[in-house]
């Protein structure tokens, strides 16, 4: 079913402007600008971490095909300066063990996230939901000015929402995390998100003047979804 999801991913993406009411040419633009050279150089790891990140996951996903082809279809690998999450559906404790045990043998894998699920594989539809909901966190990131969302990436199995990557504050995760238990239909958040201390991206923003100064809103309900912050 992994194999599924960049398919599923873009179909959802082309429909989202739609769905979600917005601009199409500014959302797609958005979404767009979190792929390519620009996107990589702007993380924090840089443009030599993203590459390194991306060999590991192959490595990974190589040794898991070499292993057991299942592994490679059904599970996931996000890397993020060698930190790994491995998600997705196993058929047995022992399937998730060894795929755990092969990925964390891989050169450059610092730490092993496991996250895999013992139960049966999503159906095409439970996958194309989950990749929606990716979409809208993703979305809901780019369009935050105070978020440095290139730091970020969601994985999302069984409207459960993994966040790895690293944060500039603890306000800034924080916000992050709300935005990803805001997102409709996500049952529950996981970070696995570093705290990089730096300065707040809306301090790069010039200062509204007092006579421009937005009208006061209502505080939103507080979002009840759960939120599991992993300790690094």
């Amino acid at each position: 079913m992994s194999n599924l999801r960049p398919i599923i991913g873009v179909v959802l993406a082309l429909a989202l402007p739609i769905a979600l009411g917005g601009c199409p040419a500014a959302i797609v633009a958005g979404l767009g600008a979190a792929g390519g050279t620009g996107y990589a150089a702007n993380q924090e790891r840089g443009t030599g971490g993203s590459v390194d990140d991306f060999k590991i996951k192959t490595n990974i996903q190589s040794a898991w095909l070499n292993t057991n082809p299942l592994m490679q279809r059904d599970l996931n690998v996000t890397v993020y300066e060698g930190r790994t999450l491995l998600t997705g559906e196993a058929p047995t404790p022992e399937f998730k063990a060894q795929a755990k045990e092969v990925a964390s043998r891989v050169p450059g894998v610092k730490a092993v996230y496991d996250e895999i699920e013992v139960s049966p594989p999503e159906s095409t539809w439970d996958s194309a939901k989950d990749s929606w909901i990716s979409t809208r966190v993703r979305t809901e990131l780019t369009f935050n000015s105070n978020i440095r969302s290139v730091n970020y990436t969601v994985e999302t199995v069984n409207k459960s929402v993994y966040l790895i990557g690293s944060a500039r504050s603890q306000e800034e995760l924080d916000i992050a995390t709300t935005a990803a238990r805001t997102t409709p239909d996500v049952k529950r958040v996981v970070s696995y998100v570093e705290i990089r201390p730096g300065g707040p991206v809306a301090a790069q923003n010039t200062a509204p003047s007092p006579s421009s100064a937005p009208s006061p809103v209502a505080p939103a309900a507080a979002p009840t979804t759960p939120v599991e912050v992993q300790k690094l």
